[in-house]
């Protein structure tokens, strides 16, 4: 089993972060943030993630700092869960539709994090959800796993479906990446590393 697990606190989050890769998509989340909680447990469901997110944050200021962390989180767990890479398949494509809304997703474990994020007109505010914050969470998120992300919103008109849709389709993603492969012997890198 591929589980990572990390314990983070700040001055303004105490964060409890484990993920199983080889799981069935069990979940225990509480960001704090109903909203969140929900785009954890379909990242998760699709990933085939067993997933357990506890956070206790600063709400009364906003939620920045609660998603931040539980990405930076999240990305540590994950890159610890993912070992030595050796099998995987490394990369991961998805396109995820939602009702009218079809999302993107591309990412590479690479060892090289970075974020091409492309999502547009977003309400400021979804439920109890600053929409801002789906970046910060999947920049957080990416660095900290070491992940090439893309994620872009094609086309849709409705909030919750394009954010559904970019955490759908970052669990399959994900699911795709980190399946191993038989054929591939050692990290798959010409380079010998990732």
């Amino acid at each position: 089993m591929r589980i990572g697990k990390i314990f983070r606190e700040t001055k303004e989050t105490k964060i409890e972060v484990e993920i199983n890769l080889d799981g069935a998509g069990k979940t225990e989340i509480d960001s704090g943030i109903g909203f969140f909680n929900h785009m954890l447990n379909l990242f998760a469901a699709h990933g085939q993630f067993d997933l357990k997110v506890k956070c206790a944050g600063d709400l009364e200021v906003d939620g920045h700092h609660s998603v931040e962390d539980i990405g930076i989180a999240l990305g540590q767990a994950f890159k610890t869960a993912l070992g030595n890479k050796i099998g995987i398949a490394r990369y991961g494509t998805f396109f995820l539709p939602m009702d009218e809304s079809l999302a993107f997703i591309s990412l590479d474990i690479s060892g090289r994090p970075f974020l091409v994020y492309e999502v547009e007109n977003l309400a400021p505010m979804i439920g109890n959800f600053d929409s801002e914050l789906v970046e910060e969470f999947l920049r957080a998120f990416a660095f900290n796993a070491g992940i090439t992300l893309h994620a872009k919103i094609l086309y849709g008109k409705n909030s919750h479906h394009k954010v559904e849709a970019i955490f759908k389709a970052l669990g399959h993603a994900l699911r795709i990446a980190t399946e191993h492969d038989d054929r591939v012997k050692g990290v798959p890198s010409t380079k010998g590393l990732l």
